[in-house]
């Protein structure tokens, strides 16, 4: 199978507000598929629409190659492994209680928990009730609770939320083994471009409900199209001087910026800006970081 998810013009109003609009989504198997937007743009609405809880408006999804409705769910769940906005659990029981409880539900062997534990790294703390874990600590339980089973797919929701930096480097970790390790395909959500950008293979970008990319992540960094800066102490004559020679720039920042070019040219460039009497107090190679690439790709509507 190809493709672990797919959906065709998924779409979900309530009432007069559009939260997702004909939405397709493809997630290709085995990869960590990050699906990145601002706070409100539909990321939770979609996911839980592909677990099934949420009827979409219109449109279909399709999981491990069968269509979601309800003759499916059961058995489409039954390989699939989630963490939907907070962790749910029973503080006054211990984390292995907590999971015993998911292994009944899910008619599912305790004997998995161990694996579970040690895959999230909670085997020390185990014993401990639940009411004085840290966030990290719940959070990875809850993901320790979506991997029972050893599902075929993981959807995770914002799962480093609230955490510290030691926290979200614990979870980006395991995120990233997933696939290779236990052969599972993640669809993990973030407003986090610095996350997304450092655990996926695979971006899809959704604003005010509408997907605006979808494709590898090397894909979006060409986007950022490297640029020559120079600054000058007269920016007048170095656009003539420039435009006279017939070479191509921009201005910016009380500089000029040219397409990305030989070393020998760009030489070229600054020698002709000298003798055109021009003094040239900088040049730099620039290029957009991935926050700037999402503004032009949204027009600057939404600033994660």
């Amino acid at each position: 199978m190809e493709t672990m998810i797919e959906t065709k013009g998924l779409t979900k109003r309530y009432g007069q507000r559009l939260s997702v609009s004909r939405l397709d989504l493809s997630v290709p198997t085995g990869c960590v598929y990050g699906f990145l937007g601002p706070n409100g743009a539909g990321k939770s609405t979609t996911m839980k629409m592909i677990l099934g809880l949420v009827k979409p408006t219109e449109g279909r999804v399709k999981v491990l190659g069968a269509e979601m409705n309800s003759r499916n769910r059961l058995a489409i769940l039954k390989n699939t492994g989630s963490l939907i906005e907070s962790p749910a659990y029973y503080g006054h029981l211990s984390g292995k209680e907590n999971l015993q409880i998911v292994c009944t539900l899910k008619n599912i062997s305790e004997k998995e928990i161990s694996h579970v534990l040690a895959v999230v790294r909670l085997e020390n703390q185990q014993h401990k009730k639940v009411s004085h874990y840290s966030l990290g600590m719940k959070q990875r339980l809850g993901l320790a609770c979506a991997l029972l089973g050893r599902p075929k797919l993981l959807l995770l929701d914002e799962p480093t939320n609230g955490l510290d930096p030691a926290g979200i480097q614990e979870i980006r970790e395991l995120i990233i083994s997933l696939p290779e390790q236990y052969g599972m395909t993640v669809l993990v959500s973030s407003h986090l471009l610095g996350e997304i950008d450092q655990m996926a293979d695979q971006v899809g970008i959704i604003d005010q409900g509408k997907l605006i990319f979808q494709d590898r992540l090397e894909a979006l960094h060409e986007h950022s199209r490297k640029k020559i800066y120079i600054r000058t102490m007269n920016q007048g004559l170095a656009e003539q001087i420039l435009s006279e020679k017939g070479i191509v720039y921009e201005t910016a920042e009380e500089g000029l910026l040219l397409p990305e070019m030989p070393d020998a040219r760009i030489a070229g460039c600054v020698s002709r800006l000298v003798s055109g009497g021009v003094g040239v107090i900088r040049v730099e190679e620039r290029q957009k970081n991935l926050e700037e690439i999402f503004l032009g790709l949204t027009g600057n509507r939404s600033s994660l």
